[in-house]
């Protein structure tokens, strides 16, 4: 056995079951962790597993609740959630004819039952792999989420870890398999998952903000050329990662190596100031890795390397990631100089399809980086399918430049959740070949700003337009706004991440959960929960050319909805139609929304700003907790943050805010903080108090649009802030109209002013569908152009709808 270092052993205790719920014979084990969970395992000589496995952390789960029937022959489990019938020493397999008759497992609420080697085809699945240059299709693999309400994953072909954090093969073979059967809680499922396998990661605060992965040959110059410009542009960027070009690439007569690790000089003069730039910035700095192809003589430590390891004939050191004298070796001599100089994060950037190579380099450079708590484990990695969530953030590859590409990422995203993944990455705009249009690059960046992580990367190549900059002065200033945005939802985004670690409650969650008719609807299933509080109807088609906007069909869950931008209202459950601008996008918060923004002065920064801004929608009283700590380091985890309760009462002349800190210490947020309170659809209201540790506190009140707006300056961090605002007819009910739609649209048409008040009073006038399509052909003696009649006859359908 090799020892790698206390950081990559794990707890015995916790993968012990409670004896009280383990019920063993000569050949069978089973043990009851939950009410949903069962741990099947079955072995002809009698040997079980209690080591941890890949896939397995954890297997101390609090004592259930089940009852017991039993003799020598018969053993039956029942639970809230199950009742398991098992012929003692049976294999669990019945055999074809009757595949249960051993074992069958069936739902306390539902007639489902699961039994071994049930093909469990009512399983939604989730994405294996990435989606690579094959223009947005990808496949699937089994995943928890099924309509039949069971799920069973299979852990007997696993290895096993020793003490020394070593994987190692099984001595038996034996079934080793965990069902779930959760009926239609799949929160919980979620839950019980995650304890078994491990919490996800709690990735830190930049990991939010924007990426920037472009492949080029950059160097210290271009950088800071890059970064200046990023800040004249008041572009916020919270993420550079640099691609191969960052080393040595060539020796003796081989080049173009990937696999190298020494800086080059020639690009880069002093790396570790170069990273200090950066840093003081607030630009954190992750470095594309492949070691795969083993270490070349170039190498700074190649020469202890060498003692340990053995070079070719050539002079080059193989590495072989299965052995784990290389892989302490290459740790310890090559990945730990690189921390020195304050690398924040790695891309494992392999050259290779082989599962087994990447989940090893996952799990041991995830788990290296946990012996130094002042740098939070992250990676960008691709997907090596086994317990995924536990090694954030997955890549999804090199996609092709296309409207197919951006049409599979929504639905791609969201079905992760049904294997409880909720952090991947996909490069906006596309990363290769194709052709770039200013729309597909503003509906990349506006789904990018409402997905888990944004991330631009791209091929080398001056005609790949990644640059906001480089585009017209409309594609800038939209990409502009919405990256802005996207660093302003950082509070909201990191309070959710943390709901995600901590209780197992995903970023996304696909409309299809609520809503099953929804997965086989291609209108509809694209529609995703974002956190708590937001709902999102990507645009993932290009728009109507006459009108210039998208025509956008959607579906609003139960419940009253306001689209984010502009306030309208959507009552649910409903379908609808909307057009939308290049500037909008449909995204939706629901009644007594609470979002939390932030603004820091740097642009780069990303740490808990002094300026939040809170947006509160109208229509039910509400409690949010936004969550903070130093988004940096594994503090958290001795008790290093804070948390703070929002709590909006409502009632429709009355509002009652109360910000309060509820946990945590002082000293993680700066000591006084600005609010600026935004109420949403809200008229002035004509009395407003503010107290800080009941004391008035001054205020400054103003509406902008639709929204009234209170400002409370310089408030402690650590006192709760009570505010009140009354009047009379308060609230705007700003009813989403499709006239007013179509009004618009009328209005931006290039046709003459006369014409455009004539197609009005037909469309909205007082004749019957028919008459009105009549009416409008007989526009054309007026000169209204064909197209123009063809897009009205078209509008009138979708006036007819509503």
């Amino acid at each position: 056995m090799y020892k790698l270092g206390e950081h990559f052993e794990l707890d015995k205790a916790a993968l012990m079951a409670n004896p009280g719920c383990v019920f063993q014979g000569q050949k069978y084990r089973i043990t009851v962790l939950s009410e949903m969970l069962v741990r099947l395992e079955f072995n002809e000589n009698g040997v079980f597993e209690d080591r941890p496995t890949k896939l397995v952390r954890r297997r101390n789960f609090k004592p259930p609740k089940f009852t017991v029937k039993q003799d020598d022959v018969y053993l039956e489990i029942t639970t809230s959630y199950f009742k398991l019938y098992y012929t003692k020493e049976k294999n669990f397999y019945g055999g074809k004819v009757y595949p249960g008759a051993n074992l069958n497992i069936t739902l306390i609420n539902g007639e489902k039952a699961w039994y071994y080697k049930h093909p469990e085809v009512r399983n939604y699945g989730a994405p294996q792999s990435e989606l690579f240059n094959k223009r947005g299709k990808y496949k699937f693999t089994k995943g928890l989420y099924s309509i039949d309400g069971f799920a069973s994953v299979d852990d007997s072909e696993n290895e096993v870890i020793n003490e020394g954090g070593e994987f190692v093969e099984r001595e038996e073979d034996v079934i080793d398999t965990y069902v779930f059967m959760y009926y239609k809680n799949y929160q919980q499922c979620l839950k019980d998952y995650f304890y078994l396998t491990g919490s996800p990661a709690l990735i830190p605060r930049y990991a939010l903000g924007n990426w920037w992965s472009r492949n080029e040959d950059y160097d210290d110059d271009s950088l800071k050329t890059l970064i200046d410009t990023f800040e004249l542009h008041d572009i916020p960027l919270s993420i550079l990662l640099l691609n191969h070009d960052w080393h040595l690439k060539s020796y003796d007569k081989v080049n173009n190596i990937r696999s190298a690790f020494t800086f080059d000089e020639s690009r880069f003069k002093s790396p570790e100031n170069m990273i200090k730039f950066l840093h003081s910035k607030g630009i954190r700095v992750g470095l594309s890795v492949d070691p795969l192809g083993g270490f070349y003589p170039f190498e700074t430590n190649y020469a202890e390397i060498s003692k340990h390891l053995t070079p070719d004939k050539d002079g080059k050191i193989p590495f072989n990631v299965l052995d784990s004298k290389a892989l302490d070796v290459y740790l310890k001599l090559i990945i730990h100089y690189l921390d020195a100089v304050h690398i924040d994060f790695y891309w494992l950037n392999l050259d290779s399809n082989l599962k087994e190579e990447k989940f090893r380099l996952n799990h041991y450079h995830f788990n290296d980086m946990k012996r130094n708590y002042k740098r939070r484990p992250m990676l960008l990695s691709e997907n090596s399918n086994i317990a995924p969530h536990r090694y954030p953030v997955l890549y999804s590859g090199k996609t092709t430049v296309d409207w197919k590409t951006l049409e599979a990422i929504p639905f791609f995203n969201s079905s992760a959740t049904n294997n409880g993944v909720s952090w991947w990455s996909h490069d906006i705009g596309g990363y290769h070949e194709g052709i770039e249009e200013d729309e597909l690059y503003i509906r990349f960046v506006q789904l990018g700003v409402f997905s888990p992580i944004l991330k631009f990367g791209s091929e080398r190549g001056m005609f790949y337009k990644r640059e906001p900059w480089r585009w017209n002065t409309n594609t800038f200033n939209i990409a502009k706004e919405y990256l802005r945005l996207r660093h302003r939802l950082i509070p909201y985004l990191y309070s959710e991440a943390y709901k995600y670690h901590k209780d197992g409650k995903p970023l996304l969650e696909p409309v299809y959960y609520k809503y099953p008719e929804m997965y086989d609807d291609k209108l509809y299933r694209n529609e995703y929960y974002f956190g708590s509080e937001l709902f999102v109807c990507p645009i993932i088609s290009r728009k109507e050319e006459i009108m210039k906007r998208a025509i956008h069909h959607f579906y609003m869950p139960e419940g009253v909805w306001y689209d984010y931008v502009t306030g309208k209202r959507f009552p649910g459950p409903d379908n609808y139609v909307s057009f939308f601008t290049d500037q909008q996008y449909p995204v939706f918060a629901k009644a007594g929304s609470i979002i939390p923004l932030g603004e820091n002065d740097n642009i780069f920064d990303t740490t808990p700003p002094k300026n939040i801004e809170i947006h509160i929608f109208p229509g039910r009283s509400n409690t949010y907790e936004l969550y903070e700590d130093d988004g940096m380091t594994d503090l958290y985890r001795k008790g290093f943050y804070l948390k703070t309760s929002i709590e909006f009462k409502y009632e429709s002349n009355n509002y009652n805010l109360t910000i309060r800190p509820r946990e945590g210490k002082s000293g993680i947020v700066p000591d006084k903080r600005n609010f600026k309170i935004r109420f949403r659809n809200t008229k002035r209201a004509e009395n407003v108090t503010a107290t800080v540790k009941a004391e008035d506190k001054e205020t400054n009140t103003y509406n902008e649009g639709n929204d009234f707006i209170i400002e409370i300056k310089d408030v402690p961090s650590t006192a709760p802030l009570i505010l009140n605002c009354s009047g009379k007819n308060i609230e705007i009910d700003a009813l989403h109209i499709i006239n007013d739609d179509i009004q618009g649209i009328i209005s931006d048409l290039l046709i003459e002013t006369d014409l455009k008040q004539m197609v009005y009073d037909v469309l909205f006038g007082k004749l019957p569908p028919a008459k009105k399509r009549i009416a409008v052909r007989k526009l054309r003696r007026k000169g209204l152009e064909n197209k123009f009649v063809k897009l009205f006859l078209k509008l009138l359908e979708y006036i007819e709808q509503v």
